[in-house]
């Protein structure tokens, strides 16, 4: 194997808290759920994705990605997506990844091409870290690490500069790529509003999560 994407999943009933005040819980499990598939389903397409890796403790987040072929091992001890990320990447390590793709599971516009594309700016010898931002500029929705440990995921708030500093303490080259599908995270009612203009502006893709947002949208 070459390269494995990781997916830091929490359980479905904790995700999208700051929803709360537009969403009950059962919709933003349904969410959840349905964002996931969708990411599912565009990493099974990507060519350049040899394997999946799904860390959580959510039962039907573990029946999804073996219905889409990827492997889920239990979440560390230790809570937090960080911790999770970090488990994923010791899996990758293990099975002989020369990189990983982090990729969060809250991201359902992703498209195949731009994963395939990202991993093509990234050759195999050379030890480099890729960040994508979130839309804001300021944290990171996904990181492209080659080898797999050339840096220690701390995603979080102001995380694209930590994983600036990060890679340049490690020797690492680090490069900025900005794909569209990847910008589009959900956690605020303002950031669903985007993904519903984008899926608009779009014919493809995030069937599941589309098929939500027409639910929601009739009611």
């Amino acid at each position: 194997m070459t390269t494995i994407a990781v997916l830091p999943i929490k359980r479905f009933d904790d995700a999208k808290q700051r929803l709360g005040d537009a969403l009950r819980p059962g919709t933003r499990r349904a969410l959840a759920e349905a964002m996931l598939t969708d990411v599912l389903t565009a990493l099974r397409r990507a060519k350049r994705v040899d394997a999946v890796v799904v860390v959580t403790s959510e039962h039907a987040a573990d029946a999804l990605a073996r219905a889409h072929d990827a492997t889920t091992i239990r979440d560390p001890e230790e809570p937090g997506h960080n911790p999770a990320a970090r488990e994923g990447v010791r899996w990758a390590i293990e099975q002989g990844a020369r990189r990983a793709i982090l990729v969060p599971g809250d991201c359902p516009a992703l498209d195949p091409t731009e994963v395939d594309d990202l991993l093509l700016a990234l050759p195999h010898e050379e030890k480099r870290v890729t960040i994508v931002p979130d839309r804001h500029g300021s944290g990171t929705n996904a990181l492209v690490l080659c080898p797999p440990d050339a840096i220690e995921p701390s995603f979080g708030p102001g995380s694209r500069s930590r994983h600036v500093g990060l890679a340049h303490r490690a020797g690492a080259e680090c490069r900025i790529a900005e794909p569209p599908s990847l910008a589009l995270d959900i956690d605020t009612i303002e950031d669903l509003a985007v993904l519903r203009a984008a899926l608009e502006s779009r014919t493809g893709g995030a069937a599941h999560t589309r098929g939500l947002l027409a639910r929601l949208g009739r009611r």
